[in-house]
C-alpha cells in the first residue's frame, strides 16, 4: 500500500459511453483510453463485499472512500482510504469490504 497524490483530472482521453456494471450495480466503472493508448477504468463501489480477478497487473488508486482489502497471498485485511493505492499481480484474485462509497481509478498492465 502506498499513499500518493492522486490526480483529480485526466486530460485528453476518450470515454466509453457504456458502463461496466458488476455485483447488481454495487460496482460500476467506465473505460477511458488515454492519448498513449493505455486504458484505465474510473469507477464507484458502494458499501458491500466484493471479489475480483485480474487478467493483467492492476494498480488500484482510491481517490475517496474507505475499504479493507485482502490481497493475494495475504492473511490479514489492510485498510485503504483516500489517496491510497494497492497493486494486484496478473492472474490473481482479491477481496474488498467497502465501508463507504468509494471512487477509484484502475490502471491495467501498470508496473
Amino acid at each position: 500500500m502506498s499513499t500518493l497524490s492522486i490526480k483529480s483530472e485526466i486530460s485528453n482521453v476518450s470515454v466509453s459511453l457504456k458502463a461496466n456494471v458488476y455485483f447488481d450495480g454495487g460496482v460500476t466503472s467506465r473505460a477511458i483510453t488515454l492519448a498513449d493508448g493505455s486504458v484505465k477504468t474510473l469507477g464507484l463501489m458502494l458499501p458491500g463485499e466484493y471479489e475480483f480477478g485480474t487478467e493483467v497487473h492492476e494498480l488500484m488508486e482510491i481517490s475517496t472512500g474507505n475499504l479493507e482489502a485482502l490481497l493475494p497471498q495475504a492473511t490479514s485485511w489492510v485498510t485503504i482510504t483516500d489517496n491510497m493505492s494497492f497493486e494486484v499481480p496478473a492472474g490473481e484474485t482479491f477481496k474488498v469490504k467497502v465501508h463507504q462509497v468509494t471512487n477509484y481509478c484502475c490502471s491495467y498492465g501498470a508496473k
